[in-house]
């Protein structure tokens, strides 16, 4: 939950690897400063999904932004995932290096 002092968020989600759409979304968001920077990890899932445990070999991305701009990033993921139920999740800054901040700041709408 976002309280009202809460200016900045990081996003995450998960994105198959070696997905064609992935550079696609990662650059469109800070092309068009929805995000000033996105960050990606490899990482391995494990988890249910329609009864049955999974194991998958995804990328992690780390998408740093204003709170505001959460329900753009939030439909542009939707569009581009090939997910059916794409992992979209927030998390506030509630604080942080106040440069980076102001970085932050300058590099989104």
């Amino acid at each position: 939950m976002f309280t009202r002092k809460t200016k900045y968020i990081i996003i995450t989600t998960t994105y198959p690897n070696n997905e064609a759409g992935l550079d696609f979304l990662v650059n469109s968001l800070v092309n068009e400063k929805l995000a000033a920077c996105v960050q990606v990890f490899p990482v391995k899932s494990i988890y249910t999904w329609k009864d049955k445990k999974e194991e998958t070999e995804e990328l992690l991305l780390v998408i740093k932004t204003k709170k505001i701009l959460y329900k753009k990033i939030e439909e542009k993921i939707k569009i581009i995932h090939p997910y059916e139920i794409p992992q979209i999740i927030t998390i506030p800054i509630n604080k942080g290096y106040d440069a980076y901040l102001k970085w932050i700041e300058k590099n989104t709408l």
